[in-house]
Parts: C-alpha cells; sequence; structure tokens
C-alpha cells in the first residue's frame, strides 16, 4: 500500500518563512518517505500510515514559533499501490500533455 500526502506546515509571521519551512522539510529525511516539495506545499509518499504520520509530526515540531499552521491531506487508498507520479501519469495521459501550464 502507498499512502500520499499533502502537507504544508509554517509558522504564523510576517516576512519570509522559508527557512522555517526548509527546518520542516529537512525534518522528512529522518523517516522512510519519499517527497517533493513545491511553491503551496510537499507531496509526501510512505508505504504505510504510521510511518506518513510520525514524519508529519517530526515536520510539524521542527517549525520554531509561537504558532504554527499545518495543513494536511491524506490519501490512503487501500486497495492501491498508485504512486503520486504514476497518479500525475494517469492526468497527462488523459490530457495528451503533461499537466503543466506557462510558457
Amino acid at each position: 500500500m502507498t499512502v500520499i500526502a499533502f502537507l504544508s506546515v509554517a509558522p504564523v509571521i510576517e516576512g519570509s518563512m522559508a527557512s522555517e519551512v526548509a527546518k520542516a522539510v529537512d525534518a522528512l529525511e529522518g523517516f522512510d518517505v519519499t517527497y517533493e516539495t513545491t511553491p503551496m506545499g510537499t507531496t509526501i509518499e510512505a508505504e504505510d500510515v504510521g510511518e506518513l504520520f510520525d514524519a508529519v509530526r517530526a515536520a510539524h515540531e521542527a517549525v520554531d514559533g509561537d504558532r504554527v499552521s499545518t495543513f494536511l491531506k491524506v490519501d490512503d487508498k487501500r486497495t492501491s499501490t498508485s504512486s503520486a507520479t504514476e497518479k500525475v501519469e494517469s492526468v497527462a495521459e488523459h490530457l495528451g500533455r503533461r499537466p503543466e501550464g506557462g510558457e
């Protein structure tokens, strides 16, 4: 089974959050997960939900601040082992192109 999640962790502060977000992303390295960071959050994949939640907790706790906002969306499709990459490739197949816009 593959569990896929979208995670966004950020301190509630003025100005750049990049250094604190980097701490959250770095915390994922201690776990058996793969991840890809985007401008709006990080997609994480794990073989089981326990490992995923342990990684998310570490990422949340790695951020310093009086207030930390964490958003988590989990896709735990228990009858499939499709990876995040395979899901994107499926969309691309239906589009007939990569699902990316811009120049």
